[in-house]
């Protein structure tokens, strides 16, 4: 189906160095787009030499600008941005701090929102259709415990995508999210591997009966990005294996 491909398109995936980000990067590829991947650290050994990889550390305040210039440079037709990047460093509640607080909130919304500022930016001057997706999480709607920092911030990126949407319309810019569930990447297999039970029940939560990986995420992406979703903005699609409708999941002996 032509209108699913990518083939022609350019895009920068935000922490694409590894884990979600990568796996997302690569669906792009396989659906036709060039990519340009991006890191907090130098290039890992899962990105050639010869593929586009630019660095920046999102928590500072002139990175966004810097690395959207960067990207723009390493491939000059760009017309797509997923705004990928994020972490969690929770505590409880009664133990959170202003430096965790504040880590948190620059890294997964302020570096967000001006990520997509500078993109636009480039692409309203350049008078460039184009289209933005942001990784949110089912956090985002649904709490979890000891995740009060990360609960808001993913709450936060829900809405942003919907006000985006409106904001960047009238410039032919597209702007829709994606809302994972629990997936096996790096950051979660640390826990995943040493509490089997917890990994059990998390996969007993969804209706699919199993946990989620990059490449349940890049399908959904590419989507969002294509020529097919040209009718959709301001949408967040979950991509959680049904956890999220599900009171209870799957109830087994």
């Amino acid at each position: 189906m032509k209108t699913l491909s990518l083939s022609g398109n350019a895009a920068l995936v935000t922490g694409s160095s590894q884990g979600l980000g990568l796996g997302i990067a690569r669906g792009l590829q396989e659906s036709g787009a060039s990519v340009v991947f991006h890191g907090h650290t130098a290039r890992p050994p899962e990105i050639a030499e010869t593929e586009h990889y630019v660095t920046g550390d999102l928590t500072d305040t002139d990175t966004p600008a810097k690395l959207i210039a960067a990207a723009f440079d390493a491939q000059v037709d760009l017309n797509l941005l997923v705004c990928n990047a994020g972490s969690i460093f929770d505590i409880p509640f009664l133990e959170m701090d202003l430096e965790r607080w504040d880590r948190t909130q620059n890294l997964n919304v302020r570096a967000t929102y001006f990520t997509v500022q500078a993109f636009a930016r480039e692409l309203t001057a350049r008078k460039r259709p184009g289209a933005v997706v942001i990784t949110s999480s089912i956090n985002g709607s649904q709490a979890e415990i000891d995740s009060s920092a990360y609960d808001t911030s993913k709450g936060a990126l829900v809405m942003m995508t919907r006000t985006l949407a409106q904001a960047l319309a009238p410039h032919d810019i597209r702007v829709n999210g994606i809302a994972p569930g629990m997936m096996r990447t790096p950051l979660t297999e640390r826990w995943l591997n040493t509490d089997p039970a917890g990994a059990e029940l998390y996969a007993k939560r969804t209706l699919l009966n199993r946990l989620g990986t990059p490449k349940d995420c890049a399908g959904a992406v590419s989507f969002l990005l294509s020529p097919a979703a040209s009718y959709i903005t301001g949408q967040v699609i979950a991509i959680d294996g049904g956890m999220g409708i599900s009171q209870l999941g799957r109830i087994e002996p």
